[in-house]
């Protein structure tokens, strides 16, 4: 897995149910895996951050994001995706 490419999802709302549930069938429908994956409730927030595996997906990272895009905003959530590489970059002091 040393050499994965890996993807940072998150996700921002209010709770309601079926949230990990509605992404996580993005990504599997799509052939990522996902690595990691962290969740928090706070004072009705949700907020839950995903390292993805995109060495194979089905489709385009540009498809992707517009798929977890449409998601959010049926959902009335804020998800976002970002290539690793990207994140790392941004996060180097």
């Amino acid at each position: 897995m040393a050499n994965a490419k890996k993807a940072v999802v998150t996700v921002l709302g209010f709770d309601r149910k079926g949230i990990i549930a509605r992404v996580s069938n993005v990504l599997f429908d799509r052939d990522i895996n996902i690595l990691d994956i962290t969740q928090t409730i706070l004072d009705g927030y949700f907020n839950m951050v995903m390292i993805v595996d995109l060495s194979s997906p089905s489709c385009t990272f540009d498809v992707l994001q517009s798929d977890l895009n449409a998601l959010g905003t049926e959902l009335g959530l804020q998800i976002r995706i970002q290539k690793n590489e990207i994140f790392e970059a941004m996060h180097q002091v």
